[in-house]
C-alpha cells in the first residue's frame, strides 16, 4: 500500500539535504554493508532447471530505479486473459543463516528518504544480479494467474523459472504508447485487464490511494512544493502486483501456513479526523457517502485533492503482519483497504516478508512443506517487520517535517488560513492545523480558550528550522 513520497532536489551542500544526512546519523541508519555480506552477494546464484527467457516481459518503474523486482508478460486467452508475473528470486542468491541474510533480517526494508535510499541489499545484487534489468538472465518466482473475460482469477500457478526481460518502460513511456494505439499488445493490455481489475475492486468494496508525490525543488535560495500526480498506467500496473499478492494469500490460506498482510477496519475516530482534514480543504464530504466512494471522486492534479490524499495514507498505520501454521487460521486474514486477503510478495527486493512468502506459496503448488528455513522464521517475522516498518515510519514522519520546515524557512512571521483537525484531551490549547496552502499539517500551540475543533483559524509560523525539524504555528 502507499506512502507518503517525497522527492528532494538540489545541491548537496543545501541545507534540507545536510539535515536529511544528520536525520540517518541520529536514527543510525546504516551506511554501508560489512564485508562479509559484500563478499555473499558477489557469490552466483543457484539457478532453476526451468528456463522461461523466451517470454517477453517488460518492467514498468519510476526512470531513474534499477532495483526491478517484477516484470510482466500479458495475453490473450479464449475466454480470458493470462499474466505472467516474475518476481525477484532473492532466495536464490541468499543463504538461509549466512551473513547476507542476518543483514537483511537487521535491515528489514528498504528505507526511502527523499533525497536517497538505504537499500535492503547490497547494489551489487538489488541494482544488479537480483534485478530484472532489461537483457540480463536471472532466476525468477514466476506467476501464471489465469483470469476470465471478466478479470476474475481461475488459475495460479507459480513456480522458479529463469527469465530475461526485453524493456524497461517507466509509466510516461507507457502512458503515452497506450494512448495513442502504439502499444503492442502485452502491453495494451495492461490498460483493458487493470481496468477489469479496478471495477472489481469497486465491486468487493476494496480502496486503492493514487497518492501524488511530493517534490520540494531548491530554486533561488528557497524552496517550492509541487506534486506529481500518479497516471492511469500507474494504478493499472499497481493492479497487477495487488492480483498477485491476493492469489498468494489464498494460496497460503489453503495451504494452511503463510504471512498475510492484514489491515483491520479503521476506528471511527481516524474517520473523524479525515471527515475535518476534508473541511479544511474544502473537499464535499456528505455523510451518506463512503470514504471509498469519495477517494474514488478525487483528482490528484488538483492540489487540495493531493493533500487530501496524502493524509488518508493515515488509515493504513494499523496494517501488520500475520503468520499461521499447521492449518490454524489466524482470526483476521483480509486487509481492509483490499476488502479481501492479501499478502506481500512482489518485492523481495526491497522488503524481507516476500522472500518467505514466495517460498511458501512454492512449496503450496508442489503440494509439500515450507522449507525448515522459513519454518524457522515465522514466529519472529511478525515483529521483525512491526519493528522495521516502524522505523520506516519514523524515518517518512521526521522527513515530512524537515522538508515543511525548509519549505518555510523563510516565512517566519507570516500569516496562513488553516483549519484545526486535531485537539489534545489534556491540553485543549495544544493540536493540529492543516494550511489551505502550502499543503502543511503542523503543531499548533497558544490561545486563551480551547482550540476550535474543526473550525477554519488564521494562524502565525513562529517556528521552521529544518535543522531542529520542526514547524510551529499559533493563532494569528
Amino acid at each position: 500500500m502507499p506512502r507518503r513520497r517525497i522527492r528532494v532536489t538540489g545541491a548537496a551542500e543545501a541545507p534540507l539535504r545536510a539535515a536529511l544526512r544528520a536525520l540517518r546519523t541520529e536514527l543510525d541508519v546504516p551506511e554501508s554493508f560489512p564485508p562479509e555480506v559484500l563478499e555473499e552477494a558477489a557469490r552466483p546464484p543457484r539457478l532453476p532447471a526451468r528456463d522461461a527467457t523466451d517470454i517477453p516481459f517488460f518492467t514498468i518503474d519510476p526512470p531513474t530505479s534499477n532495483d526491478l523486482d517484477q516484470a510482466m508478460h500479458l495475453s490473450r486467452r479464449e475466454r480470458g486473459f493470462r499474466v505472467r508475473y516474475a518476481i525477484a528470486d532473492v532466495a536464490a542468491f541468499v543463504a538461509p543463516g549466512g551473513a547476507l541474510d542476518a543483514e537483511a533480517h537487521r535491515r528489514v526494508t528498504t528505507l526511502y528518504f527523499p533525497d536517497e535510499k538505504v537499500p535492503l541489499h547490497p547494489a551489487r545484487l538489488s541494482e544488479g544480479a537480483a534485478s530484472l534489468l532489461p537483457d540480463q538472465t536471472c532466476p525468477a518466482v514466476l506467476w501464471t494467474i489465469d483470469l476470465d473475460a471478466d478479470g476474475r482469477t481461475e488459475t495460479v500457478d507459480v513456480h522458479r523459472a529463469l527469465v530475461r526481460s526485453r524493456a524497461k518502460l517507466d509509466y510516461a513511456h507507457v502512458q503515452r504508447r497506450i494512448d495513442d494505439g502504439t502499444a503492442e499488445e502485452p502491453l495494451a493490455l495492461l490498460k483493458v485487464v487493470g481496468l477489469l481489475r479496478e471495477g472489481l475492486e469497486v465491486e468487493r468494496g476494496g480502496i486503492s490511494l493514487n497518492v501524488p508525490e511530493q517534490e520540494i525543488v531548491e530554486k533561488d535560495g528557497t524552496y517550492e512544493l509541487a506534486y506529481r500526480a500518479p497516471l492511469p498506467a500507474d494504478g493499472w500496473n499497481a493492479q497487477i502486483s495487488l492480483l498477485t499478492g491476493m492469489a498468494a494469500a489464498d494460496l497460503m490460506l489453503a495451504h494452511g501456513t503463510g504471512v498475510l498482510r492484514t489491515l483491520p477496519a479503521a476506528p471511527d475516530g481516524a474517520v473523524g479526523r479525515l471527515r475535518r482534514t476534508a473541511k479544511a480543504l474544502h473537499i464535499e464530504w456528505p455523510h451518506h457517502v463512503s470514504y471509498a466512494r469519495l477517494i474514488r471522486s478525487l483528482d490528484p492534479h488538483r492540489p487540495h485533492h493531493a493533500a487530501f490524499l496524502q493524509e488518508c495514507t493515515t488509515l493504513l498505520r494499523g496494517a501488520g503482519y500475520t503468520v499461521f501454521q499447521d492449518g490454524v487460521l489466524p482470526e483476521v486474514t483480509s486487509h481492509a483497504a483490499v476488502a479481501a486477503p492479501y499478502a506481500h510478495c512482489t518485492a523481495p527486493l526491497r522488503r524481507l516478508a516476500d522472500r518467505y512468502a514466495s517460498e511458501i506459496c512454492l512449496a503450496a503448488v508442489a503440494e509439500q512443506s515450507p522449507p525448515d528455513w522459513v519454518l524457522a522464521a515465522l514466529a519472529e517475522l511478525p515483529k521483525e517487520m512491526a519493528d522495521g516498518t516502524r522505523r520506516q515510519g519514523t524515518v517518512e514522519r521526521e522527513c515530512v517535517d524537515i522538508v515543511e520546515a525548509a519549505l518555510l524557512k523563510d516565512r517566519v512571521g507570516e500569516v496562513f488560513d488553516g483549519c484545526v483537525v486535531d485537539v489534545q484531551e489534556r491540553e485543549p490549547t495544544v493540536g493540529t492545523v492543516q494550511l489551505e496552502s502550502p499543503a502543511v499539517f503542523a503543531r499548533l500551540v497558544g490561545g486563551p480558550a480551547p482550540l476550535p475543533l474543526g473550525e477554519r483559524l488564521r494562524v502565525r509560523l513562529t517556528q521552521a528550522d529544518p535543522g531542529a525539524a520542526k514547524v510551529r504555528f499559533a493563532p494569528a
